[in-house]
């Protein structure tokens, strides 16, 4: 199947990565969420990160205008009827994305696919909510997009080759490298990354060490590039915390328990980066 616009529904920050190397790609991108400040937001960062690529002559000044023009944003779930891949980048919760699904199947056309940006959710079950099962996969993009290069393939229970042979093709036009695992709780990824994390605030709750020497001794013990708390604030403490929690009820084993500290930071509202403040302050970047 040949894909030629690309629909992304959530323009967060994943969901505007996504919209970039698509329409960088050049893919036609119809980008919606329910607030049109978020889509002004989200065009706003594609600009400025079209920028940066053309500073460090990745890219040239008329490739950002033609990748502009190819996007367009709405609030209307209904524009994505004439995408031949859909990929849904909303929050990491299976009643909200399980509903995305649903609406969408019942919009699109029968021959387009859904793939989902979930980092944890079941793909077999968001399939399972629609009548195109076989065409439904996970596209797990890293964060940032525009920089990263894997995609995390998800073959649900019933995908069809063909769907996971086109979501390949896609992410390698997208300049990306994509990796195939099959459905399970936080997938590869996730399932190593998020314990590690979680281990890592257990390390600062129980006075093992601060949250500066912990990413300290990962970055040049490990050789890191980004210390696991650091990491944890770019990703949003609360988008962890709902993975642990994922993890902790499909696995039920207790090494999934996320940190208290996690839970009292996201209720306290230190989400990281884009509250300003988690393990670290960012009010000055």
């Amino acid at each position: 199947m040949k894909i030629r616009t690309v629909g992304v529904v959530g323009a967060g920050q994943m969901g505007a990565g996504i919209a970039h190397v698509a329409a960088v790609a050049g893919f036609d991108v119809v980008l919606t969420d329910i607030e049109s400040a978020v889509i002004e937001r989200a065009l706003e960062a594609i600009d400025r990160n079209l920028d940066r690529q053309i500073k460090k002559g990745l890219l040239e000044t008329s490739q950002k205008s033609e990748a502009l023009g190819r996007i367009t944003g709405s609030t209307h779930l209904a524009e994505h009827r004439r995408a031949d891949l859909v990929i849904e980048s909303a929050e990491e919760s299976f009643p909200i994305k399980a509903e995305i699904f649903r609406q969408l199947d019942d919009l699109c056309p029968g021959e387009t696919i859904i793939a989902s940006n979930t980092s944890s959710i079941s793909i077999t079950r968001l399939g399972a909510v629609t009548g195109r099962s076989g065409r439904v996969a996970g596209m797990h993009f890293m964060n940032p997009v525009p920089l990263m290069r894997l995609v995390e393939v998800v073959r649900g229970l019933e995908t069809s080759q063909e769907t996971i042979d086109t979501v390949f093709a896609t992410a390698e036009r997208m300049d990306k490298t994509p990796v195939e695992c099959s459905d399970h709780p936080g997938f590869v990824s996730n399932r190593l990354l998020m314990p590690m994390i979680n281990e890592a605030v257990f390390a600062v709750a129980e006075g093992v060490a601060s949250a500066e020497a912990v990413d300290q001794i990962m970055t040049l013990g490990m050789n890191h590039p980004m210390g696991p708390l650091r990491l944890a604030d770019l990703i949003g403490l609360d988008n962890c915390l709902s993975v642990m929690r994922i993890l902790h009820d499909e696995f039920g084993d207790p090494k999934y328990r996320p940190c208290p500290l996690m839970v009292r930071m996201v209720d306290a509202g230190l989400l990281g980066r884009k509250s300003g403040r988690g393990f670290f302050p960012y009010q000055e970047e």
